[in-house]
């Protein structure tokens, strides 16, 4: 056998055959390790020029890539079967009889330190299927890079595409000892659901293009970027030609062309699962009329509201879901006139009687007795929420004061592709410019300025006694941001975890959310694709990293939730309105009689995780209401200890003022007029007339299950650092952030469970299950631990200095912003 390498080509000679010889575009890539996985080294084209002279004397035999799976042959046998040698004497031209024993021509340019060696096992890696998924295509000796140290080192294995994801199968090295897995049931590690794609590229002669369409030619190289920051890189080159057509081909048909909705693999898998009675879950659907009843009851609200069910059959709408609330005073004709537009619904009520509720926009009037007739309609509507001097209402139209969903899309787009990193050098190089990017992205402001609003609508409603009703055109967007903030920061409740879930469901999926639309689901337009609910859930973290104690849950159950979003074996987040989902669930139509799909729900955890890892779902330090605290009428209202300033600066208006803006100023200015204009209230005056509620709310003591105000200063909105940051291991930080600190809570728990379970076997001498110590989900190591975990276990491959990102309070109570510009945490931006 003779191996030469000459230039950008390489020739493999076979003893007793014909030469085989293979055109490589880029000589660097070096098979490292035998079979069972071969990692490679990419070298610079540079290096190998600069050392060919001082290297050529060195020389060793060239390992061969494993062979395809069901050969049975390796690209050597052949040469093994005609009784050649594989030593090194035999190394050479190896020509016919007489030819002149050649000089060794092979060149190692990797010393053995660089050499990643793993064993074979001789086992192929099964795909493991759900019910309802198919193989679609696959490809063989397909090597993932690893993304972390830039040298494109990696392992060989399969990729194969199905219906429901795309998924790499290959052995990876195995994890330590004392290193946790956060393992997902559904989703491993080298799995990525079809809707996770964000970006494909192929990279032709080392330029990145974009795949899409009808390929002419097929990349050497296949880049996918995630919506959940994830970024693979799958080299082609070892691949058989046919196999990687039919896997780039498939891949960008799965997950680039428009879909049509019944082919989502939801409906695939509720098919294919049997039919079961739904699990009793405790969290509230408000699937019935009851639900909403006891919502009203809980917030004291029934004393001027009604939970209705005219829309149970969606006769009066098919937004609008089949039970909501409205003022007592709204007959079901009001509904009925303009299918549920122009009817204040009610989201929730505070405990001194004053509510929060939204409206959808009137359809543009054709003629003038049909705008004079909506006048007459919204003013009767405006009466039931306003009738001074017993109460009083304001009106904040959010498309005129808060970004429109173009610019909310915009500002995520360039906010993630800092997150998107292909390599170590990628990260570095931006670090020098990582706060004018920051920055220059608009994202944390968009952040700020939401949590902002929801300041300005709890000082009307807690301290100035107004009713408040936000308007939008079909009030599912912004909306639904807004509303839960508000009650996210006032009501205690909606900051457990059941609570919160519940709202979710409440705002966002009986409100008629567009999840489908807006995540873009489909791959139909990205004209209607805006980021909402990540942003609300962003704004959530801002106010869980400043009041940690105050929420049952914690960070890693916002993360694994928006995660959530891109699983289409859940019907949360995949249907555009409760009509959508009960008709399509019916076979179509609820006249007619179909299959009835039995759908899982997002809230079920047992599902992706385990007990372990549910465990981390949870907040340990939460600090539980007393009892005796619930009969109290009127909290004591929560105050954090220092007292800060609002932002110096104003912020700038926004340039649009939304998706509607001709719409909304028709509104204001013909249907309102004088009379009902008084309602309109602008940002400004609102920012200015909340300044003082806000200073005076952060100059006293916090209590814990009162109301909650964000601070709003620049430093203290943060980057959401174990979403965005989790796959970047230079962003890790060992041994630090919340981990070290719930680590010995969690000791500290299991000692407390330790003694009262001695106390119980004294008493009783038997011990029940509830009874034992909960095992603590964190490493019995802590010093091993990254800021990240448990998305980021341990800290590998690091080729510079670790750069301190932790996100959350240091122990000593350090102020970061007053650190020198080089140790600033990247994620308290």
């Amino acid at each position: 056998m003779a191996v030469r390498m000459a230039g950008r080509s390489s020739c493999i000679n076979r003893a007793g055959g014909e030469a085989h010889v293979r055109r490589r575009r880029d000589c660097g890539l070096l098979p490292l390790a035998a079979m069972g996985g071969i990692n490679y080294v990419r070298r610079s084209r540079a290096a190998l020029e600069d050392d060919a002279d001082a290297a050529e004397s060195s020389w060793e035999e060239l390992p061969t890539p494993p062979s395809p799976a069901g050969t049975g042959r390796s690209p050597g046998s052949a040469a093994a079967a005609a009784g050649t040698s594989r030593g090194p004497d035999m190394l050479g031209a190896g020509g016919g009889a007489g030819a002149r024993p050649a000089k060794p021509s092979f060149v190692s340019y990797i010393s053995p330190e660089e050499v990643y060696v793993r064993e074979a096992t001789g086992k192929e890696v099964e795909p493991n299927l759900l019910p309802g998924e198919l193989l679609l295509c696959e490809a063989n000796m397909v090597l993932k890079y690893t993304q972390d140290d830039g040298s494109n080192r990696g392992t060989y294995g399969k990729l194969i595409c199905t219906n429901f994801k795309i998924s790499f199968l290959g052995e990876e090295p195995a994890l330590e000892d004392d290193e946790l897995e956060f393992y997902n049931k559904i989703i491993g590690e080298n799995d990525i659901t079809l809707q996770c794609v964000d970006q494909l590229y192929g990279v032709y002669d080392e330029r990145k293009k974009p795949l899409n369409g009808q390929l002419r030619k097929y990349p050497e190289t296949m880049i996918i970027y995630c919506k959940d920051l994830r970024v693979f890189h799958f080299c082609l080159r070892y691949t058989k030609e046919e196999e990687v057509k039919r896997i780039v081909s498939g891949i960008v048909h799965q997950t680039q062309t428009p879909k049509l909705f019944k082919r989502l693999f939801l409906f695939s898998y509720a098919t294919a699962v049997p039919s079961k009675a739904e699990k009793k879950n405790q969290t509230v659907m408000f699937d019935s009329i009851n639900d909403w009843r006891q919502e009203l009851e809980r917030t004291k609200g029934n004393l001027k509201f009604k939970a209705v069910s005219s829309n149970e059959d969606y006769k009066v709408s098919k937004k609008l879901p089949a039970y909501f609330v409205v003022p007592m005073s709204v007959s079901e004709e009001d509904l009925l006139e303009y299918e549920g537009r122009g009817i204040p619904i009610w989201c929730w009520s505070c405990h001194n009687g004053t509510a929060l509720l939204k409206m959808s926009t009137l359809p543009k009037a054709q003629d003038d007795n049909a705008l004079q007739t909506q006048k007459i309609f919204l003013e009767d509507m405006y009466k039931t929420l306003d009738n001074p001097p017993y109460e009083a209402m304001k009106v904040d139209v959010l498309s005129s004061s808060l970004p429109s969903l173009q610019e909310i899309q915009i500002a995520y787009t360039r906010f993630k592709q800092l997150f998107l990193i292909d390599n170590s050098t990628d990260f570095w190089d931006t670090d020098v410019k990582w706060f004018s990017l920051l920055e220059s992205t608009n994202w944390l402001e968009i952040v700020r300025r939401c949590l902002r609003k929801a300041v300005e609508i709890i000082d009307l409603l807690e301290a100035e006694n107004t009713n408040v009703l936000l308007i939008e055109e079909n009030a599912s967007d912004l909306c639904c941001v807004i509303s839960c903030l508000v009650q996210v920061m006032m009501d205690a409740h909606c900051r457990t975890k059941l609570g919160f879930q519940s709202l979710i469901q409440k705002e966002w999926i009986m409100g008629g959310h567009a999840f489908l639309d807006r995540c873009n689901h489909l791959w139909q337009t990205d004209r209607e694709e805006a980021p909402l609910f990540l942003l609300f859930l962003d704004c959530v973290w801002q106010l869980v990293q400043q009041y940690s104690l105050a929420f049952e849950f914690t960070e890693t159950y916002l993360t694994v939730l928006s995660d959530s979003l891109y699983i289409p074996i859940f019907s949360t987040f995949f249907f555009n309105s409760p009509h959508q989902r009960d008709t399509t669930r019916y076979g179509g139509s609820l006249n007619t009689e179909g299959t009835k799909l039995s759908y899982l729900h997002v809230w079920d955890w047992s599902v992706q995780f385990g007990p372990e890892a549910q465990a981390l779902l949870n907040n340990p330090l939460y600090a539980e209401k007393p009892k005796h605290d619930k009969i109290q009428k009127k909290p004591t209202q929560f105050k954090h200890q220092r007292q800060l300033s609002l932002p110096l600066t104003q912020t700038k208006p926004s340039p649009k003022r939304g998706f509607f803006k001709e719409e909304t100023d028709q509104l204001i200015k013909n249907l309102l007029g004088k009379r009902i204009s008084r309602l309109i209230t602008s940002a400004d005056e609102l920012q200015n007339t909340s300044r003082e509620f806000y200073e005076s709310w952060h100059s006293k003591p916090a209590d814990l299950h009162g109301i909650l105000l964000p601070r709003l200063e620049g430093p203290e909105i943060k980057v959401w650092a174990q979403r965005y940051l989790r796959w970047i291991p230079e962003a890790q930080l060992p041994s630090g952030g919340t981990v070290a600190t719930a680590t010995k809570v969690w000791d500290v728990m299991e000692d407390v469970q330790g003694l009262q379970k001695q106390m119980d076997e004294q008493r009783s001498q038997s011990l029940s299950e509830e009874g034992a110590a909960a095992e603590s989900p964190f490493q019995r190591n802590p010093a091993r631990l990254s800021a990240l975990f448990p998305f980021a276990g341990l800290q590998r491959h690091s080729l510079k200095p670790v750069l301190p990102t932790s996100t959350w309070k240091d122990l000593e109570g350090e102020d970061l912003a007053r650190r020198d510009d080089e140790y600033v945490d990247l994620g308290d931006v």
